[in-house]
C-alpha cells in the first residue's frame, strides 16, 4: 500500500513568485492575486494547495477572511451554502486533475470527503494496464481500501502474475463483500487454467502432437502419461494446491468446471506434489475434484456417499470435518432436512466454531424447535431449551 507520508514534498513556490504575489494585492485586488496564485500552483502541479487556493478565492468573493480558521458552519449562515457548492466545484476539480495524473490515492482523498467514490470508481473501471503505466495508486485505492475490490484485483493478477495475486488475496480482509471476494477467486481460476491449457498446448505442439485448440485440460491430458514423466510439471504447484482449495468456496459458473480441470491435473501429479491433509481432503485434489462435481451436479448421489463414508472413520480421532462438509453439501443442494438430521447426528456436542452452521442454527432455520430444546438438553443448555420450548409450545 502507499504511504502518502513517504511521498516527496511538492515543489515550491519561487522567490520571485511571491514579489509578484504581493505586487498583484496591492495594485490590482485580492481576487486578482488568488487567480495567479491558482495558475502558478497549477504550473507546479501542487493540485492539494489548489484546492485551497480555489477556496480562498470564494471567501475574497464573499467578503469574509481568506483564513479558514474554522469550519464552514462558523460562516454567515447566508453563504453556507454557496460556500459549500464551493468546497464540491473545488474537490472535484482538483480530484479529475489527479484522476487524469493516474494519481488515485490523492484523487480519493477529495471523492472521499465529497461522499463521491463513484467518480473513483468509474476511472478504475477505465484504467488500462499499459506496460509503461503505474499501476500501484490503482491498486491501493481498489484492492487495499476496498474502493472497487474486483477491478482491482484484476489489475494485480495482470500486472504481478498469479503469485502475487495470491498473497494479495490471502492477507485481504473483505470485510463480508462475499461478492467481490467470489470474483477475486474466480478471476485466479480463469487465470491458472488459461497458463496451464496453454503450457499443454505448447508442450504438445513441441512434441509434434495434434491437439484441439478448445480442448479442456482433460482433453489435452487424455492418454498422455509422459506428459508427468520424471516428476514433469506445466505450473506452479503451490499455486495450484492454493487456487483448487480456493475454489471449493465458488457458488457456479464456467470457473467450476476449470477449477475441476485444475484438480484432474493436480491427480495426475507425482505424489510429492499433492498436498494431501486430514480427512475428508485426504486424497487432496481427488476430494476437491469430486466437491466440485456436486456443484456442477455431477455424479452428485455417489459423490455424497463418497463423503458421507468418511464421517464415521473420523469420529473416533475427534475429527468431525468431514460431517461439517457433508452439512454444507447438503445445505447447498437444498436439502435442509438431511443436513439437520446428521449435524444432530454427529454435530451436536460441537460448541466451537465451525465450517458449517451449528447444530442450534440449523435447527432454527428449519423451524425444528422440538429437536433444538433435545440438542440444548443435551449441552446443558437450560436458557436455549426453554427458549426453544416456548417457541415449540
Amino acid at each position: 500500500m502507499i504511504d502518502l507520508d513517504e511521498l516527496p514534498p511538492p515543489p515550491t513556490l519561487s522567490d520571485e513568485v511571491y514579489s509578484r504575489l504581493a505586487r498583484t494585492v496591492a495594485t490590482s485586488g485580492k481576487l486578482a492575486a488568488v487567480d495567479e496564485l491558482c495558475e502558478d500552483l497549477r504550473r507546479l502541479e501542487d493540485y492539494h494547495a489548489l484546492f485551497y487556493a480555489m477556496l480562498m478565492h470564494k471567501r475574497v468573493e464573499l467578503g469574509v477572511s481568506p483564513f479558514p480558521t474554522g469550519p464552514s458552519s462558523e460562516l454567515p449562515a447566508e453563504i453556507h451554502e454557496e460556500y459549500e457548492n464551493a468546497i464540491r466545484i473545488a474537490g472535484r476539480t482538483v480530484g479529475a486533475i489527479y484522476l487524469e495524473h493516474g494519481q488515485f490515492d490523492k484523487a480519493w482523498f477529495f471523492y472521499r470527503m465529497l461522499g463521491e467514490p463513484q467518480t473513483i470508481i468509474d476511472a478504475i473501471d477505465r484504467f488500462e494496464v499499459l506496460p509503461e503505466t503505474d499501476c500501484q495508486s490503482a491498486i491501493d485505492i481498489a484492492f487495499y481500501q476496498n474502493v472497487h475490490p474486483k477491478k482491482g484485483f484484476e489489475i494485480v493478477v495482470s500486472r504481478f502474475g498469479i503469485c502475487s495475486a495470491i498473497t494479495a488475496f490471502s492477507s485481504h480482509d473483505f470485510a463480508g463483500d462475499t461478492g467481490s471476494k467470489l470474483a477475486c477467486i474466480a478471476l485466479l481460476v480463469r487465470s491458472l487454467h488459461a497458463q496451464l491449457r496453454e503450457r499443454l498446448l505448447n508442450e504438445l505442439v513441441a512434441r509434434g502432437e495434434s491437439a484441439p485448440e478448445n480442448g479442456t485440460v482433460a482433453q489435452l491430458m487424455l492418454d498422455r502419461a509422459w506428459l508427468f514423466e520424471d516428476g514433469s510439471y506445466h505450473i506452479d504447484t503451490s499455486h495450484l494446491s492454493s487456487v483448487t482449495q480456493m475454489a471449493l468456496e465458488l457458488i457456479a459458473g464456467p470457473e467450476v468446471a476449470m477449477a475441476r480441470d485444475l484438480c484432474w491435473y493436480g491427480e495426475h501429479l507425482a505424489d510429492h506434489f499433492r498436498h494431501d491433509t486430514d480427512s475428508p481432503f485426504e486424497k487432496g485434489y481427488t476430494d476437491y475434484r469430486r466437491i466440485l462435481e456436486i456443484y456442477d451436479g455431477v455424479d452428485v448421489d455417489t459423490n455424497l456417499a463418497y463423503f458421507r463414508d468418511k464421517i464415521e472413520p473420523a469420529i473416533p480421532d475427534g475429527n468431525t470435518l468431514p460431517a461439517e462438509v457433508m452439512v454444507n453439501l447438503l445445505l447447498r443442494l437444498n436439502r435442509a432436512p438431511e443436513a439437520v438430521t446428521l449435524a444432530k447426528q454427529y454435530l451436536a456436542e460441537v460448541a466451537r466454531p465451525m465450517m458449517c452452521p451449528g447444530v442450534y442454527e440449523l435447527c432454527r432455520d428449519a423451524g425444528d424447535f422440538a429437536g433444538l430444546a433435545e440438542m440444548a438438553k443435551r449441552r446443558g443448555d437450560g436458557v436455549t431449551y426453554l427458549a426453544a420450548k416456548m417457541v415449540e409450545g
